[in-house]
């Protein structure tokens, strides 16, 4: 972590906000500075919160399929029941309310609006969209709408999935359906969260559905996400009924060499996690140019990480007009931040010749990753630099905490409210350097089901006892509620 010098934040003992709770010595930040218009929320996903896996019509998703096959996913864990957002939308808009939120983040869930992915529409689960946008304007809370967060339908992977263009035609019309119903309330829309984790753990490692371990699967799945953004961008301008405003949110990671030797390992690795997304979607082409060989000392040669911008379209065999349908405008961009990558040299990743190391024994972690806060303001600096958004919104940030319900009926998760302050310094240290930046969204709501970690990890700001369902606002809950009202 950064000095606290660095941070430039007035401070003041933290109370929490519900009666009764002792004060700690956790500081609290009385105020980043942020613009009144700033834009503060919570995100989740449907497949993570909803349950209701089989019911009102939904069909079948890639993750239903994959959490009932052995070994893929902790202890066998589904999303069956989840936090049973599905039946306690009212209850969780009425916390969100009490926290203050500003904007929350959902996203629908494919196969509950097309339970087929294309054809038949099923009301009864547009019905429960429906209702949840109502709920949030009269709360005050602006929906910002994602519209596929991993959970594709089972029976459009059984046609292919992803790496077949079809599934981009098939998401443009589910996005000119949702659009159609939701488009005279709904402002803010994102069509796709992490397409390189869908690409890459989904068709290349199998370690999230459809279990897919195929390097050609996985790059031709990357050219049909984006073309489907952007032919999704095109229908939700069509068919709303007020202005929208349209983004994407990227997992983007500032890269870092392990040894001064491994600078061409990290431009590699960067243009794979990053640029192979940021340079079609903003720049309307992707990156080509020679890169730095394996174990070049940054010298430029020949390559086969350098012919990654010529492999992805030419194996997706993409048609003429794809780059500048990928390149639709964007009136923002939405960054999902957590932590850096540092990579060293390896001969055993074709393409890209570089993996991952593990954070410096010196470094603070997560139960999942290295915290690394001032990565957040090298990310958000870079993206101004190279390639001027017109508007950056944090789509998630956040921190899995071992958190206790204790029996003074609070959980004090005061490792997430450092984690939080901190890189939100980071984010207003960004603003100060001129970088756009408009909103900012926890990771997450609610404690959720961590994909292929099941339960084991927990996010939210709101703990789900899972065996009761009982909600119960953290520590970091009732702080963020003081970030919010404070700025």
């Amino acid at each position: 972590m950064p000095p606290r010098g660095d941070h430039n934040v007035p401070r003041r003992r933290f109370r929490s906000a519900t009666p009764g709770q002792r004060y700690h010595e956790m500081d609290e930040p009385s105020e980043f500075g942020f613009p009144k218009d700033f834009i503060w929320g919570a995100a989740t996903s449907a497949y993570q919160i909803e349950g209701a896996w089989n019911e009102d019509g939904r069909g079948p998703s890639v993750w239903d399929a994959f959490c009932r096959q052995p070994g893929r996913v902790w202890q066998g864990q589904t999303g069956d029941v989840a936090a049973d957002h599905y039946h306690r939308w009212s209850e969780d808009v009425a916390l969100m309310a009490q926290l203050g939120l500003g904007a929350y983040r959902f996203s629908i869930s494919w196969p509950r609006v097309l339970p087929q992915g294309w054809g038949a529409v099923n009301k009864a689960g547009l019905d429960f969209y429906d209702r949840l946008v109502d709920a949030l304007l009269a709360r005050g809370i602006q929906p910002f709408v994602t519209l596929f967060h991993y959970d594709l339908p089972q029976a459009l992977q059984d046609c292919g999935g992803w790496p077949r263009r079809d599934t981009a035609y098939r998401f443009a019309e589910y996005a000119a359906i949702v659009a159609r119903r939701l488009g005279d309330r709904v402002t803010w829309w994102i069509p796709h969260n992490e397409p390189a984790v869908v690409a890459a753990l989904g068709y290349y490692t199998g370690e999230h559905a459809p279990g897919v371990r195929s390097p050609v699967a996985a790059l031709r799945a990357i050219h049909h996400l984006l073309l489907s953004h952007g032919l999704a961008a095109q229908a939700i301008r069509a068919e709303a009924h007020v202005r929208p405003r349209v983004g994407i949110a990227l997992n983007l990671t500032p890269v870092h060499a392990a040894t001064p030797t491994d600078g061409g390992a990290a431009v590699r690795y960067d243009l794979l996690h990053n640029r192979l997304f940021l340079d079609p979607l903003l720049r309307g082409r992707y990156p080509s140019g020679r890169l730095p060989r394996a174990g070049a000392k940054g010298a430029l040669g020949a390559s086969p990480s350098g012919l990654l911008g010529w492999l992805v379209p030419a194996l997706a065999r993409a048609q003429a007009g794809d780059l500048a349908v990928i390149g639709e405008p964007l009136d923002f961009l939405g960054v999902n931040y957590y932590t850096r990558a540092i990579v060293r040299r390896s001969w055993r990743l074709p393409l890209v010749w570089a993996k991952e190391e593990d954070a410096p024994a010196e470094a603070q972690r997560s139960q999942m990753w290295e915290i690394y806060p001032q990565g957040m303001y090298e990310l958000l600096t870079r993206l101004w630099r190279d390639y001027r958004p017109t508007s950056i919104i944090i789509t998630e940030n956040g921190v899995p905490v071992p958190d206790v319900l204790e029996p003074d009926g609070h959980v004090h998760d005061w490792g997430r409210i450092r984690y939080l302050r901190d890189h939100l310094a980071q984010v207003r240290r960004a603003m100060d350097a001129g970088v756009p930046v408009n909103g900012y969204f926890v990771w997450s709501l609610l404690d959720n089901f961590e994909w292929s970690y099941g339960y084991q990890m927990r996010f939210g700001l709101v703990y789900v006892d899972y065996g009761t369902q009982r909600r119960v606002v953290k520590d970091s809950g009732w702080w963020y509620r003081g970030v919010v009202r404070g700025g």
